[in-house]
């Protein structure tokens, strides 16, 4: 008899069918760690992003793509699109949703939801490894950004100096004009 077989005996197989997990799951990996993958994850408002995407708040979906694959592209669906409602959720702080709001008004439709595309190989699996790293850079971009600040010292000191040499130029012209509109004026007086 296999020696695995005993393990994996007929009540066992029909109990575990529902919750079945790798050898290779995070639970078995790391039996003493509280991240859960189902845990639901919420950021304090005062903590930037950390890269956590939870793939379970995203919506998946698969298409069939343009990119490269000839043939292959006919048969499978490797287009990934990834999308989640933005002031929904919760594992992002206010201010990176507020921000990305802004900041990405194109790539979000009317219905609220941030779209990420990606259709650059062949592979499914690959497609959604490159649209969720394009997704954690956009959140990544938003959350590193800093907020805008005034000019600085020397661009106000340049701006006050060009706009004295524009006023000193403007009071020498008008000058001039008056100098010639004067002299206009005697000669008619001679």
């Amino acid at each position: 008899m296999f020696p695995l077989r005993s393990l994996f005996s007929a009540n066992t197989l029909s109990r575990n069918v529902s919750t079945f997990k790798s050898a290779l799951s995070l639970s078995y990996i790391y039996p003493t760690s509280s991240l859960s993958i189902t845990a639901p994850v919420k950021i304090p408002d005062n903590e930037k992003f950390n890269g956590f995407i939870p793939i379970e708040r995203l919506d998946i979906t698969y298409s069939k793509s343009s990119g490269p694959g000839g043939q292959h592209i006919n048969t499978t669906n490797t287009k990934v699109d990834i999308r989640f409602h933005v002031q929904s959720a919760e594992w992002l702080s206010e201010e990176i949703k507020n921000n990305i709001s802004q900041t990405y008004k194109n790539k979000i439709n009317k219905d609220g939801y941030l779209i990420v595309r990606s259709d650059k190989t062949r592979s499914q699996i690959y497609n959604q490894a490159d649209a969720m790293t394009i997704l954690r850079e956009l959140i990544r971009k938003v959350a590193d950004a800093k907020p805008p600040t005034g000019p600085s010292e020397e661009t106000l000191h340049a701006l006050r100096k060009r706009k004295e040499r524009a006023n000193r130029e403007r009071l020498m012209l008008k000058k001039r004009h008056s100098l010639i509109k004067e002299s206009r004026q005697n000669n008619f007086e001679l």
